[in-house]
């Protein structure tokens, strides 16, 4: 009788091949094909880098409702030709003003959520009402409009008013991403109604068209929008809407603060690089640990390969992005989120070489799980970054902001962006960013070679997770390192990040390519007539 034996690791047998997409006229690359072609209607319609992505990031508030949307958060960089460098647009977490550490007392327990804090009764820092920070989503996008775009709002919403009036595909990936959160979502009564049925997870139907979810007050709140200008959310109608529910189940955001808030707009991070300059986002972002990391590899002097990168070129880039992990860990704090995190990213490109790169988040899958009833929105669980524990460097406190792991990349040449690229998932983000500039920039790869190219990941000063379709040789080079592990790329970003890339060099077309192992993602440009 043939014994068998398990493997001791699930086996990865799929072959999985996405194109690139070549365009004159520009390309948005974004985690959802329906958001993807809302940006590239803003494009065909005339609009610029700018107002494709805002348009974008609008329509991904509607089509993926687990990473994003008008109850997040952001970081963007804009790079216009007729600029010297890109902006760097802040967007990102800031706490309420009435929040302090007395309101999340501990239970003694371990944490059970995506961060190593120890548990808050009811963890109420990771859902429900007390676990908002303020939306800034909104402002984030109308101000890099106001700034840099070329088309009024009410122009740019439109895409996403029309996929609202549609409704969320019930497609299957859309049951799996619901069936995460469901356990959290049947505790918030609107996110029920609109998310599950009978507290469960839609499931599209046995055969036939899997149809289209309703989501409520969501497309009166963008038509509002539309209407009365992204101020009305934080200043008039909207602001008192979403305070109102706010108020009614306890959170703390106020009137005054919603008002006076406004995103930042500063310098990008620049770092010489062979010829180039890697622009990455400043601030409280993986930026400046990036840019860390091509420091030290300036200094350990990476190999200057064509080509397949071999084990050496990891190593090197495995031991720069550890080391760059353990100064983040060492300035910031012991306390530094280790989380995976649920985002979204856009890399956009228009026909005239400007470029955008947008990250953006809810932190979990589904934020807060609470979607405010007269709004339709989904808010963020931001307080979720902070340590519940007082005293600390990272301890929740009014009006802070808390380090992030977003990190939107464009190169340039001469003053001039010449590739744009991010990533979504959480602190898987800054290596899988690295890599694809690396490959792209360095390694002579085209975008879709490195886009199905596969990757490290190092979260941190410790572990290397490899994917297992490198070569043997690799591996037992990365394994000088110690703790490394074989993991598998699949679907579900569980141990990569989901990259983007457009490469812009070549000045009559760009190139691009959305996360590969995704279904759902696209990269897309306007039809030539």
């Amino acid at each position: 009788m043939t014994s068998f034996v398990p493997s001791s690791f699930p086996v990865n047998y799929s072959t999985v091949h996405k194109p690139s997409v070549v365009s004159s006229k520009g390309i948005v690359a974004s985690q959802v094909y329906d958001a993807s072609a809302a940006g590239v209607a803003i494009l065909a319609a005339g609009g610029n880098a700018v107002d494709a992505a805002v348009a974008t990031a609008f329509a991904l508030a509607v089509v993926e409702p687990w990473n994003s949307g008008l109850g997040g958060i952001g970081f963007a960089l804009v790079h216009r030709v007729e600029q010297a460098r890109a902006s760097s647009i802040h967007f990102g977490p800031v706490a309420p003003m009435a929040v302090s550490p007395d309101l999340f007392p501990l239970t003694g327990r371990p944490g059970n959520d995506i961060f190593p804090w120890p548990q808050v009764e009811n963890d109420a820092n990771a859902h429900g009402p007390k676990s908002f920070c303020l939306p800034t989503a909104v402002a984030g996008y109308g101000t890099m409009l106001e700034r840099f775009g070329t088309m009024p709002l009410r122009d740019v919403l439109q895409p996403a008013i029309e996929l609202a009036k549609r409704g969320l595909a019930l497609d299957w990936f859309t049951t799996l991403m619901l069936a995460q959160a469901a356990p959290l979502l049947r505790k918030y009564e609107t996110s029920a109604q609109l998310f599950l049925r009978d507290g469960l997870p839609p499931v599209p139907p046995y055969q036939g068209v899997p149809g289209f979810l309703k989501l409520g007050n969501l497309t009166s709140t963008l038509e509002r929008i539309a209407q009365d200008g992204w101020r009305d959310f934080y200043q008039g109608g909207l602001a008192a809407d979403i305070v109102a529910d706010i108020a009614s189940m306890g959170g703390v955001i106020s009137n005054a603060e919603l008002a006076k808030y406004e995103p930042e707009i500063r310098d990008c991070l620049s770092i010489d690089w062979k010829g180039s300059q890697i622009q990455l986002s400043s601030g409280l972002t993986a930026g400046p640990t990036l840019a860390d990391t091509f420091e030290r590899l300036k200094d350990d002097r990476l190999p200057d390969e064509r080509g397949n990168p071999s084990g050496a070129w990891y190593l090197k880039l495995a031991k720069a992005l550890k080391a760059a992990y353990a100064q983040r860990l060492e300035s910031a704090g012991d306390d530094e989120p280790k989380g995976l995190g649920c985002t979204t990213h856009i890399s956009v490109s228009d026909a005239t070489g400007n470029m955008v790169s947008m990250t953006s988040t809810l932190l979990s899958s589904m934020g807060s799980r609470v979607t405010l009833p007269k709004t339709g929105f989904v808010m963020n669980n931001g307080l979720l970054w902070f340590d519940p524990r007082p005293g600390n460097a990272n301890s929740v406190g009014p009006a802070k902001r808390p380090l992030t792991n977003m990190c939107p990349a464009i190169v340039a040449r001469e003053g001039k962006p010449i590739i744009v690229g991010g990533a979504a998932g959480g602190r898987r983000i800054m290596a899988s960013v690295a890599q694809l500039l690396l490959f792209v920039h360095d390694l002579g790869m085209d975008v879709e070679r490195a886009g199905h190219w596969p990757r490290i990941d190092v979260s941190g000063p410790d572990l290397v997770s490899i994917d297992r379709r490198l070569p043997s040789s690799v591996v037992e080079v990365l394994s000088e390192l110690g703790d490394t592990e074989v993991v598998d790329h699949d679907v579900l970003p569980i141990n990569f990040a989901r990259p983007s890339i457009i490469d812009g060099r070549d000045l009559t077309q760009a190139v691009g390519i959305s996360d590969v192992r995704s279904p759902w993602s696209a990269a897309l440009a306007p039809s030539v007539e």
